[in-house]
């Protein structure tokens, strides 16, 4: 693929089943099927084909969205069995011709996207009840194998010929950027030496090998296998706390108004400044009366307002990586009552344990994420008539930097809810409703020095005035307004005129203090080794192993280590 057509031609990541080229979903009681069927000429490129049921990020785009839409609109499901419509092949990973022509960016922001569709399924095995079974009946290479890393089970075909590998170093000169590595030996555990060997062979390892070094889970022999994973796909739901004869809600079609320097939603708003290289990405809060029952909420379905809001914001951030890399800098503003937005807040604390209320939360959790792994620079701007309190809060705290308007002639406030820590059982816990990919609050996050702030913010009675907020640090700098137009005007010109990948390093390095997860030895590895072996001559130099993929040469390396 010319790298033309990824920078002139906007993606966009909304669909539904009925518009799937690449994947086929089925459900039957408690157990849907997710199958593979990629259709070679459905690219987003005309310039490769998808044999062997590879994947370019249109793949990807369907599966989060049938993951999303498994969570919900379909509560009766339990057990999820991923697998493949094609005879003898699972899936042989990422299209290399894709990789081959993509910009370097475009490389980076696809493996992001990845990596977020499975976090998204490990996320609704953690917190919705649904099980993923990998059901691997044939060649399951590279990312191929990364998507069943991120099932709970795997089970491999056991005919003399199907096998697992991570074949990116030895073929591709890179590495597997969706995680392979990360969850082999942090969530499946393999023994290091073990991975070491298997990372390196091509060909990968099959039957009771694949099984003893902790590889997949099971092997079946042919006839066996579709009796096998039936069994076990039934068997895994027992393991889940989801409702039974709960009535799911339609994700509807955001229809957002799209121009060159504009998104329009019907709450969230992004204006793009091209000169600036600045946008400005504003949320309204909610307006009019909300409902506070799950009756309510389950009747107004994806129109309630954490929801919708939510949604847009997603979609409006990955439209923002995909389409828009020269725009490296997001003023992040808020419209709307701060009351409202705590009443919503009270309404999704009061009812968590509902299966949908349940949803919508984590759904918000990762929208967050979303952001925080976002490689832009988001700098917070809080006026009056914001309503950075609760949730919306955490759009501010998710930001680098946070700049709030000090008028005596204007209130201006910001308030703190239970969504921005812990409540209940988790009180004396890290985490909370929202927590990051750290697994800690942001406010955990940003007082890591100072641990005893975080309560005493949260236990305020009343909402915080500018010198208030500086004062408990809750924001970065409180110019008058003698000052405001000046400071914001500078701070934001002299970002733009950074490096933006010392920048993307940077941010990735400061935004995740504290604990280390698996989550965030993902994403720092992917900014680290994709930013850098990506670029390498030996994988995509002339003579580099991605470039001489599929064609008659050999690649030739530099032997020296850096």
């Amino acid at each position: 693929m010319s790298t033309a057509i990824h920078t002139s031609s906007r993606v966009t990541f909304e669909t539904s089943p009925e518009q799937y080229h690449h994947w086929k979903l089925s459900c039957d009681g408690p157990v849907a099927t997710l199958s593979m069927d990629v259709q070679e000429d459905a690219g987003l490129s005309p310039d490769y084909k998808l044999k062997l049921n590879s994947y370019d990020l249109g793949v990807d785009i369907e599966l989060a969205d049938a993951v999303q839409r498994l969570r919900f609109e379909h509560p009766e499901v339990r057990t999820v069995v991923v697998t493949s419509l094609k005879e003898r092949i699972f899936c042989a990973g990422a299209n290399i011709f894709m990789l081959r022509g993509s910009s370097h960016a475009w490389k980076v922001n696809f493996c992001k996207f990845t990596n977020e569709t499975r976090l998204a399924i490990e996320d609704a095995s953690e917190n919705s009840g649904i099980k993923f079974l990998a059901a691997l009946n044939g060649i399951c290479a590279g990312g191929g194998y990364e998507l069943a890393l991120a099932c709970d089970e795997i089970i491999l075909v056991d005919d003399g010929n199907s096998a697992v590998s991570l074949p990116e170093t030895p073929l591709l000169a890179v590495l597997p950027g969706t995680g392979g590595l990360t969850r082999v030996v942090d969530k499946r555990k393999v023994r290091r030496d073990l991975a070491d060997f298997f990372g390196t062979v091509a060909e990968g390892i099959r039957g009771k090998r694949a099984v003893e070094w902790r590889l997949v889970d099971a092997v079946y022999p042919t006839s066996q296998f579709k009796e096998q994973v039936a069994k076990r796909a039934q068997e895994l739901t027992a393991q889940s706390d989801r409702p039974s004869g709960a009535k799911g809600i339609t994700l509807g079609p955001l229809n957002p108004e799209v121009t060159d320097d504009a998104l329009r939603y019907s709450v969230v708003s992004v204006d793009i400044d091209r000169d600036r290289r600045v946008a400005t990405l504003t949320v309204r809060g909610p307006e009019g009366d909300l409902p506070s029952t799950p009756e309510a909420i389950q009747a107004v379905g994806d129109q309630f307002w954490p929801l919708r809001a939510f949604r847009e914001l997603d979609d409006a951030l990955l439209r923002l990586r995909a389409n828009e890399s020269l725009i490296g800098t997001v003023a992040v503003k808020t419209e709307g009552d701060a009351a409202k937005v705590l009443e919503a807040d009270e309404v999704l604390l009061a009812h968590k344990d509902d299966w949908l209320v349940r949803e919508i939360t984590h759904f918000i959790k990762r929208t967050l994420k979303r952001m925080d792994l976002t490689s832009r620079s988001f700098f917070a701007l809080i006026e009056p008539g914001s309503c950075f309190a609760g949730t919306l809060f955490e759009l501010a705290l998710a930001c680098d930097r946070q700049y709030m308007l000090d008028d005596p002639d204007q209130p201006n406030t910001i308030a703190l809810s239970a969504m921005n820590g812990r409540h209940g059982a988790e009180k004396d816990t890290a985490g909370g409703p929202l927590p990051m990919s750290n697994g800690l609050t942001r406010l955990q996050t940003r007082f890591l020095g100072e641990p005893d702030r975080v309560d005493e913010v949260l236990g305020a009675a009343e909402a915080f005035d500018a010198q208030q907020a500086g004062d408990a640090g809750l924001v970065s700098f409180a110019p008058d307004e003698l000052d405001w137009d000046d400071e914001v005007r500078l701070a934001i010109e002299s970002r733009a005129a950074f490096s933006p990948d010392a920048l993307t390093g940077m941010e990735a390095n400061l935004r995740f203090a504290g604990p280390e997860t698996m989550e965030t030895k993902i994403f720092g590895r992917l900014t680290a080794w994709q930013n850098w072996i990506f670029q390498r001559p030996n994988a995509v130099g002339e003579k580099g192993a991605l470039t001489a993929y599929g064609s008659q040469s050999r690649p030739e390396f530099d032997f020296n280590r850096v």
